[in-house]
């Protein structure tokens, strides 16, 4: 086979696109150019120093001292696969707590491992009240129970105070994806009593996707190393087995990363190094703006993105009481072309919105506001852009009122 002439394919040189989607969203400018820093061997001292800072570094996004706190290399989906395959094994019994497609995709994953499965659900657009978690984990007895904190196909929220006090006092472990909201909305591993978290970079952290920060409980640790078995070419007299059934995949195995990310540097994987930059730089910028005033900023562009799409006479999808800061649901206007709003908004402004699944298809867009993107500015463009296309499209709506609204609400 003749390989293509180099000289068909130019560089690299996307539209400076505006991503104001679910997430992805643009990463910051920061964490770009600590990506382009070079490259170390996995074991070099000045790498592993860096891997120690990231640990230090991601506790307090945590809200946790857990010493188990580093990073999965993967996209957010990595985190949640190593969190679930190594804490489940075949025939163990899970609840999941399902408000939308991500508790959706946690049921996916976990029917492939084998466990028995559980749900208590809501309706999408809604979440599960923690006294329906509380009477399903009374009456199913499950081994773990499994949760996102931010659904965005929903827009939901989910609260977690008191989650790990249900499950420890039936004996069982904790698991919630933070991918969504982790450096948007507070995470507080240890206040919430949970097991395991784990989150993504390219959403509210303003980073690419590429590496999924974890954090890990003492008493999930010991369920995980419990499951230890090293692969045959990297065996060590200080490192053993454990008792445990052999976790089902080996570059998710938690228990070979942990040893990994310790001092005993088991030759695991070679580390994702410039991924590695980035989440450290990601952890950089939000500590040093402050874990409030970064929340406090996202929930600004969240209330203002809300309040400017209902003075535009749009309605907002979900419940008010739950909503996440970072993503806002609105539904599409009657006689109104979804694809084709979103297609002008890309096409005439540079501005990217999302879509939405399942039973929201074709009904609503989802509309973004974090990370790098959480911006006044940036909200009141997309305000201003998507007025304009539907104008175009025919819709009548006040001229100039959802960015006027949008703008008092930011300062509210």
């Amino acid at each position: 086979m003749t390989a293509p002439d180099p000289s068909l394919f130019g560089e690299i040189d996307p539209p400076q696109r505006l991503l104001m989607g679910p997430g992805p969203v643009n990463a910051h400018p920061r964490v770009l150019r600590a990506m382009s820093a070079d490259l170390l061997g996995q074991f070099d001292p000045e790498m592993t120093g860096y891997m120690n800072q990231v640990m230090a570094l991601y506790r307090p996004i945590f809200g946790t001292q857990n010493r188990w706190t580093m990073l999965v290399d993967g996209t957010a989906r990595a985190g949640i696969e190593a969190a679930l395959v190594s804490m489940v094994a075949p025939g163990d019994r899970v609840l999941v707590v399902n408000f939308g497609r991500f508790g959706l995709l946690l049921q996916e994953i976990l029917g492939r491992i084998g466990a028995v499965i559980e749900t208590v659900d809501a309706p999408w657009g809604e979440v599960v009240p923690m006294d329906a978690i509380a009477a399903a984990i009374e009456r199913t007895g499950p081994k773990l129970v499994a949760c996102v904190h931010g659904d965005t196909s929903t827009t939901m929220a989910q609260p977690l105070d008191g989650l790990g006090a249900l499950c420890r006092k039936t004996g069982a472990l904790s698991y919630v994806d933070a991918t969504a909201t982790i450096g948007g909305m507070e995470i507080a591993a240890d206040r919430w009593g949970v097991d395991i978290v784990t989150g993504g970079l390219q959403k509210c952290l303003g980073g690419p996707s590429g590496s999924a920060p974890i954090t890990i409980s003492d008493r999930a640790a010991d369920h995980i190393f419990n499951r230890r078995h090293v692969e045959a070419g990297i065996r060590r007299d200080d490192i053993g087995d454990g008792a445990g059934p052999r976790i089902g995949s080996n570059y998710f195995d938690l228990a070979m990363v942990m040893d990994y990310w310790s001092e005993k540097r088991l030759n695991h994987h070679t580390e994702a190094t410039s991924m590695l930059y980035a989440a450290r730089e990601c952890a950089r910028i939000m500590l040093g703006e402050g874990p409030e005033a970064r929340y406090a900023r996202h929930a600004a562009a969240g209330r203002a993105m809300t309040a400017g799409l209902r003075a535009m006479g749009l309605t907002v999808f979900g419940d008010d009481a739950h909503r996440m800061t970072n993503v806002t649901g609105v539904f599409i206007p009657g006689g109104v072309d979804g694809e084709r709003v979103r297609t002008m908004m890309r096409e005439a402004f540079e501005i990217e919105i999302g879509t939405a699944f399942g039973p929201l298809q074709g009904r609503i867009w989802r509309i973004g506001a974090m990370g790098y993107n959480a911006m006044k500015h940036k909200v009141l463009i997309t305000l201003g852009a998507l007025e304009a296309c539907l104008r175009r499209e025919g819709f009548a709506l006040p001229a100039g009122e959802g960015v006027a609204a949008a703008m008092e609400a930011w300062d509210a």
